[in-house]
């Protein structure tokens, strides 16, 4: 794996303060870096756990950390905070921040993209047995919308309401689950269908899949794009889940699909991104053999209007000195 300047690390790390020890080994002091990435069950974790590895590893005196939480919110309050300092988000989260609109009412956050990495897919997971074929279908049952604090619930409240449903009104029960738990209840008996936006395959919903007695149903939901994009912006596109992504997924699953970005704060040293970029960018094989997703953090994917916010001004540098057209 390539490795970094040693004089360019060494400048990154000092302009945020962290002090050099140049002795025998002239090696820079320890500093840490913590990640937000989401639940267990998702692609977030897996793949900032190699993210943390490889900076670690490459970077030295760098110590990357991983934090699980609900998601996409969650990491943008923690970036906000200064909790964290490289955050994994889907972009209709990271523009609700910038514009402090929604979860983030009176609170914005500085929010810049650095990378865009794969798509996120939102997948509406059932089985057979449970009789539901729309989103519609849902009405009367016991269902999930995702982690608090993560940017599945944002996504599955704007499709329950273009579906013409009441979240808090038109089902059985509500649960706010992360995946992996959602995928107990429904093997349990205790939950009918649950939502949950990430890369494919995600281990949570293969798990289900897996299971004895269980066939997997994923629910098409493509129709409502047109009607989510009119209110809240052109951030969702159609994709499809080819059938076979997840055992005992017999059709193509026709969904609604968003951009991952990596995100920092606006005031994160210029050195310190470039850093972080040169190290990601020369080691994403290493990415892609974490997680089939990170194949698909390509120099094609960095577009502005993908990144949906404003680029870090050394993010911007380095996608252009790398030969993307942002454009």
């Amino acid at each position: 794996m390539p490795r970094l300047d040693r004089r360019g690390v060494l400048a990154g790390l000092a302009a945020l303060g962290a002090p050099a020890i140049i002795a025998r080994g002239a090696r820079a002091q320890a500093r840490q870096m913590s990640i937000a990435t989401g639940t267990t069950g998702g692609v977030y974790y897996p793949l900032g756990g190699g993210l943390a590895n490889l900076l670690s590893r490459s970077i030295p005196g760098l110590s990357a950390t991983v934090e699980v939480t609900g998601g996409s919110v969650a990491n943008l309050q923690l970036l906000g905070a200064s909790r964290a300092e490289l955050a994994f988000t889907q972009v209709d989260a990271a523009v609700d921040a910038v514009r402090g609109n929604d979860r983030f009412k009176g609170r914005p956050v500085p929010v810049r993209a650095i990378a865009v990495l794969y798509t996120n897919r939102m997948q509406a997971v059932t089985t057979v047995a449970s009789g539901i074929t729309s989103i519609e279908g849902m009405k009367g049952k016991r269902v999930s919308t995702g982690a608090p604090g993560s940017a599945t619930e944002v996504m599955a409240f704007r499709l329950i309401e273009a579906a013409g449903l009441d979240r808090d009104k038109d089902f059985r029960a509500r649960e706010r689950l992360s995946p992996a738990e959602s995928t107990n209840a429904v093997k349990d008996g205790k939950l009918d269908a649950y939502f949950f936006v990430s890369g494919i395959p995600t281990s949570a919903i293969t798990d289900l899949g897996a299971s004895p007695g269980v066939q997997i149903q994923m629910v098409d939901h493509d129709r409502y794009i047109p009607k989510i994009v009119e209110k809240y912006g052109p951030v969702y596109f159609p994709e499809i889940i080819p059938a076979g992504t997840y055992p005992g997924q017999k059709a193509d699953n026709r969904q609604m699909s968003v951009a991952n970005i990596l995100a920092v704060r606006e005031d994160m040293p210029e050195a310190e991104v470039t850093a972080l970029l040169k190290t990601a960018w020369e080691g994403r094989e290493e990415l892609g053999r974490v997680h089939a997703e990170g194949r698909n953090f390509t120099l094609a994917a960095q577009k502005t209007a993908a990144a949906g916010v404003p680029w870090h001004k050394a993010a911007e540098a380095f996608w252009t000195a790398q030969g993307a057209k942002l454009a």
